[in-house]
């Protein structure tokens, strides 16, 4: 953000999106995706906004997917009728949550354990109703999918013939692309991702399942779509921000992450040294795989925010720290999904100037 921007009269630390770079980042992954064919559902845990998720139903998105059942409900409130939830719901007082909600919007999830998907069918049985999933597909991280192929066919004919489901396709998340450490290594992630999605589909398919959804697609991937022929929808989140996880491996440049933090300099306890307004309960704690500290100084790339506490961060160059005490800067956080739950509402600027300020209505909202 430049010089002249209003951001410089901010109370710190606060948390500021440029809208212009939000609308273009929104509407390029939109394009390029319908380009091939490829709906895009992206993932509103990254802001938790609905007036962001709105921005992305308006430029053409098929809906929103949520991680969980409290921003699912926030985004209904917001006027969002398509929401996919990309988590188990498990226990009967979310069953219960999950089918008041299904009753309200447009609903669907993922099954990836026999238990889980028993209790799902007995509640929208109960009811006389079918409930929309997804089998989940463990994408490397070993967080809860089932494995591709046989395992995940032997998982289907588990669940295939309970009566309050409907199996409609898969949900694959290649969380292991954010191991990358340059273009060539997400490519080849990237196809990895489609052909383990896309020859599970298949062999499901021969085996009388319908496959009319393959749900795939990280900030990453969803960045290559022409190397994801065959998959149906992505759900990228953090594109709409980017952030120093994106920086790393050249895919978005400074002018492209539009989320940034605002810090004013408090302390100068040497000539190398500055200490920060901003710490953990307002920038993450989160490191990246491939950069050292906690975000990129846009006035000194060179700078390393080294150290955080809750309420300091600890910012070092060698040869000494031209900062002096009382100027402010801003800071690309390593990771953008993070910095929005950490603030009751961020400041949307344009041109240089406020536009307005923005809810992050589901701050929290985790359950």
């Amino acid at each position: 953000m430049k010089d002249q921007d209003g951001w410089k009269d901010l109370p710190t630390p606060a948390v500021v999106v440029d809208l212009d770079i939000v609308e273009r980042n929104i509407k390029t992954m939109a394009e390029q995706a319908a380009t091939y064919g490829i709906r895009h559902r992206p993932h509103i845990k990254t802001h938790r906004s609905g007036y962001l998720a709105n921005l992305q139903i308006q430029a053409g998105c098929c809906g929103v997917t949520a991680a969980k059942l409290g921003e699912a409900q926030v985004m209904a409130d917001c006027g969002i009728q398509d929401i996919f939830i990309a988590y188990p719901i498990i226990g009967q007082d979310k069953l219960q949550w999950l089918f008041e909600l299904s009753q309200r919007v447009k609903v669907s999830g993922i099954i990836n354990s026999v238990e889980g998907a028993k209790a799902l069918s007995r509640r929208f049985e109960q009811a006389g109703k079918r409930f929309t999933v997804l089998i989940e597909i463990d994408g490397g991280l070993n967080r809860g999918g089932v494995k591709p192929m046989e395992h995940a066919l032997f998982f289907g004919n588990q669940v295939k013939d309970l009566p309050g489901l409907d199996i409609r396709g898969l949900m694959y998340y290649g969380g292991l692309i954010y191991n990358s450490r340059d273009k060539t290594e997400v490519e080849a992630y990237c196809k990895r991702e489609r052909d383990q999605l896309v020859e599970t589909a298949e062999l499901l398919r021969a085996h009388g399942f319908t496959m009319e959804v393959l749900s795939a697609g990280s900030s990453f991937s969803g960045k290559y779509p022409w190397l994801l022929e065959g998959i149906t929808e992505i759900r990228s989140g953090h594109y709409i921000f980017n952030d120093c996880g994106q920086l790393d491996v050249g895919l978005a440049q400074p002018e492209d992450c539009a989320l940034r933090v605002v810090t004013t300099v408090v302390a100068k306890p040497d000539e190398e040294t500055v200490i920060c307004d901003v710490g953990t309960k307002s920038l993450t704690s989160d490191m990246c795989h491939h950069r050292k500290g906690y975000g990129y100084i846009d006035q000194y790339p060179d700078m390393e925010v080294y150290a955080l506490n809750e309420e300091h961060a600890f910012v070092r160059q060698a040869g000494g720290n031209p900062l002096r005490i009382g100027e402010k800067i801003t800071i690309v956080p390593n990771h953008a999904c993070v910095v929005t739950n950490l603030a009751r509402k961020v400041y949307g600027f344009r041109g240089g100037r406020l536009e307005r300020m923005i809810p992050i209505d589901a701050r929290g909202r985790s359950e």
